[in-house]
């Protein structure tokens, strides 16, 4: 099967590619700079030039493919969540690039003779804050910045279940990676005896294991699945419990904490967003369809990651 992906050199595009072209799948990966992105590239995965705004000399390529992966979009945090304030021009940016992308796809789509598939990225985000109520892939979205950025995300791609292609949307929760997204910077805090809770702790954080996000991706590309999935662990922990559980892992204290005044000065609205919030979902229609969890539990995936 021909798979198409959007931000396929970015952190989950790599670790995607290379899963799906391991199982047999031609896969094409979308760049601004193909020459760079080809650099490297296992056998079975190629890249293909576009402008992040539009389909085309790709859209052709969607023609008879199996599934378009879209995971293109601005970075919520930039390379540091201090240095990535959410100013007026970021947010438009943050958005923009997330629904250009998304139209680009459904202009594919739409002039394809045999229409692939759609699995369009989003994030828990999507809830908005809620303590600690379980929240479900039925659950209303929030009203906050990052929700709004999800519902719009989401409806970039909407149409194309009107023009007769399936499409499932992947709610992806804090990704726990050695080599991108959360855990590095969170492991050097931790290394320089910062790992308390931040605010008061008691917000819920939803995390997954990077080889859980990819087989969930996989089963979302490779499966009949439609609508909204949570990918997430089934077991979400409390801010003050990931930084506790980190820093016995890493054989570091966990006693100091930061508080949120000093989160906010950092990192302005961004700080509430990402770190002194959050939701507490649940992979409910994983479970249901019986996709197994290879870490559903906090401490054994850290163990794992930081081997």
């Amino acid at each position: 099967m021909r798979v198409i992906i959007t931000g396929g050199s970015g952190l989950i595009g790599t670790a995607l590619s290379a899963e799906l072209a391991g199982a047999g799948h031609e896969v094409i990966i979308l760049s601004r700079n193909p020459d760079k992105a080809s650099r490297g590239l296992r056998s079975g995965i190629r890249a293909e030039r576009w402008d992040g705004r539009t389909a085309d000399g790709w859209g052709p390529l969607a023609d008879g493919a199996g599934v378009i992966v879209n995971l293109a979009g601005e970075s919520i945090a930039g390379d540091n969540p201090v240095s990535g304030r959410w100013t007026a021009e970021r947010k438009r940016a943050i958005r923009d690039s997330r629904v250009n992308a998304g139209q680009a796809v459904v202009a594919a789509v739409r002039a394809a003779k045999q229409k692939p598939a759609v699995v369009q990225a989003s994030a828990v985000g999507y809830y908005g804050p809620h303590g600690d109520e379980v929240v479900t892939e039925d659950t209303p979205a929030g009203s906050d910045f990052l929700s709004k950025v999800c519902v719009d995300w989401e409806a970039s791609t909407a149409e194309v279940t009107a023009l007769g292609a399936r499409r499932a949307v992947a709610r992806t929760g804090i990704l726990l990676s050695p080599d991108g997204g959360a855990l590095p910077p969170l492991r050097l805090v931790t290394n320089l005896g910062g790992a308390g809770p931040m605010g008061s702790g008691r917000q819920y954080w939803a995390w997954i294991h990077m080889a859980d996000e990819i087989a969930a991706l996989r089963y979302l590309v490779e499966s009949s699945a439609s609508g909204p999935y949570n990918l997430c662990a089934p077991n979400p922990v409390t801010n003050g419990e990931f930084m506790k559980t980190l820093a016995r892992v890493m054989h570091r204290p966990s006693f100091l904490p930061t508080p949120a005044f000093a989160l906010r000065l950092m990192a302005g609205e961004l700080a509430d967003s990402l770190f002194l919030t959050g939701q507490r979902p649940a992979p409910k229609r994983l479970e249901e369809e019986k996709f197994g969890f290879k870490f559903p539990v906090l401490e054994p995936a850290l163990r794992d990651l930081m081997k």
